[in-house]
């Protein structure tokens, strides 16, 4: 008889073996660079992870770059900031390419620098240093100069709000020119020149008299322009009216706490605001922002918390229906405790990877109430879960606290319970470290490859909530992974219903991108 030792897994000889070490010191398998470039633009927030600092997210972003060419790079920075709704790494991106291809640069600029705060964080990278020079450059400031050209009045009013630079800084630099004397006053008021107020904007000249006599309504200009002054009820009350829809969501317990909820008609009125399908939609809230107003607004008037209910519901309508035998992976383990946009301090997100993890798997019960959900560390850790109730309620149910990973622990229960498994949604910063053996395959993959010999339909979708360069997976015609956590996820994870011919892998959608 041959060597039973020798020749008992020869499945698993055919398993793809693990190439590098994670961050947590695990076996895991490189990503391809550009698969590894577009979950650091959709997930990077450069802050400190639980395993990595900001300057090796840096560091690492740069040497993807090296690794791709600049169309693809431009089309990740889009991606990443239009779709992923991402603010820093587009712009790093962005800055990236101005000193390495000035065609692809420019072909992104306009999808990435579509307001002031990414203006001003792009001029911020560019002045750091970081990216080979200190100087903007021409194509840069020309490029710089036409935006603030083009921009209307109300632009830039909105982009003046905010330091480090500043946009009388950017102006400075730039040296935009007026095409008019009512232009010229405008950027006069900006940079602190003397300016005739007669011809600043009508809602300048309003906030100007104001300032002088703060009596009577407040002039239409965003919320930042008060926050130092002292205002009355009434004019708290038109500060939340002329409020964005997200400077709303953001400052509701600021707005309890000056009265202004005191007014049952106030109530009603920014209920039916935060619940406006229309407006939820054009402020591309993130679902984990509207569960931590939720949950840091306890205080607040119950027409207000079931309108962030309902808000929920609608920014997570886009959530697929999905078929069969489904099931939600969701870690919890103890680096799944970080805020999910990384830690800078006073800066960092209440939102944590847990948090973001459930809430996922929450919105897919919602959609499919026959969906298992399993919690896992080291083991699964099952949740009495009830499908009927609200997202905001699961979600909270299943942000459990737990210990070391162990990404295969899932794929295992599922197989000592012999499951049948349609589709495996695997929710998680992929830092796996308790389940390792050398350099062999990860455990995933051979807990997966067993689960498929019985399931030979399943379908397994990672979903990676943190930039890390490696993965428990190896992508494959089977295996789906997706970075980020907007609502751009439940997109993707639609295209799993459809046939593998017609599935846009995530990274193909990217280099798809019409610039």
């Amino acid at each position: 008889m041959a060597n039973a030792n020798l020749f008992a897994s020869f499945r698993g000889a055919l398993l793809p073996k693990a190439t590098v070490r994670n961050e947590a010191g695990g076996s895991a398998y490189a990503r391809d660079p550009r698969a590894a470039l577009a979950l650091f633009a959709a997930t990077g927030c450069l802050n400190s992870t639980f395993y990595a600092s900001a300057d090796a997210q840096l560091e690492k972003v740069q040497a993807l770059c090296d690794e791709v060419d600049a169309g693809f790079i431009a089309r990740t920075a889009a991606y990443a900031h239009g779709v992923a709704h991402m603010k820093d790494v587009p712009a790093l991106l962005l800055a990236l390419l101005s000193v390495r291809d000035g065609e692809a640069f420019a072909a992104a600029f306009p999808h990435v620098i579509d307001n002031g705060r990414m203006l001003r964080t792009f001029v911020q990278i560019m002045r750091s240093g970081r990216v080979g020079r200190r100087s903007l450059g021409s194509l840069p400031k020309r490029l710089l100069r036409q935006w603030l050209e083009q921009a209307s009045p109300k632009a830039i009013i909105r982009a003046a709000i905010g330091n480090q630079p500043s946009l009388a800084d950017v102006i400075r630099m730039v040296h935009p020119k007026p095409q008019d004397a009512a232009r010229e006053a405008l950027y006069a008021w900006v940079i602190g020149r003397p300016y005739d107020e007669v011809l600043l904007p009508a809602e300048l000249r309003a906030y100007e008299a104001f300032k002088r006599e703060p009596r009577g309504m407040l002039p239409d200009l965003p919320f930042q322009y008060y926050s130092a002054l002292a205002l009355d009820a009434a004019q708290w009350a038109v500060l939340v009216r002329n409020s964005s829809w997200q400077q709303l969501r953001m400052n509701l317990n600021t707005f309890a706490r000056h009265g202004v909820f005191e007014d049952a008609a106030m109530v009603a009125e920014v209920a039916a605001k935060l619940r406006d399908p229309q407006q939820i939609a054009r402020s591309r809230v993130m679902p984990y922002q509207l569960l931590m107003a939720y949950h840091a607004g306890a205080a607040l008037p119950r027409p207000i918390l079931d309108a962030l209910q309902d808000a929920m519901e609608v920014a997570t309508a886009s959530v697929p229906a999905l078929q069969g035998n489904v099931v939600v992976a969701v870690d919890v383990s103890g680096s799944m405790q970080w805020p999910v946009t990384g830690y800078r301090k006073g800066a960092s997100s209440a939102a944590r990877c847990v948090d973001v993890a459930a809430l996922i798997a929450a919105c897919v019960l919602r959609g499919h109430p026959q969906a298992q959900v399993l919690p896992f560390d080291t083991e699964v850790r099952p949740q009495p879960l009830n499908p009927r109730d609200s997202v905001m309620t699961l979600a909270r149910q299943l942000a459990i606290n737990g210990g070391g990973t162990s990404v295969s622990a899932p794929l295992a229960y599922l197989n000592r319970k012999r499951a049948q498994v349609d589709l495996l949604v695997l929710v998680s910063d992929n830092e796996s470290w308790q389940d390792t053996r050398g350099n062999r395959e990860t455990a995933t993959m051979r807990e997966w490859t067993a689960l498929k010999a019985r399931c030979p339909q399943a379908q397994l979708v990672c979903i990676d909530l943190q930039p890390v360069a490696s993965s428990q997976t190896v992508e494959r015609e089977d295996v789906l992974h997706i970075g980020g956590f907007s609502d751009a996820v439940f997109e993707l994870l639609a295209n799993v219903s459809l046939p593998s011919a017609q599935r846009p892998r995530w990274v193909e959608r990217i280099a798809a991108m019409d610039l």
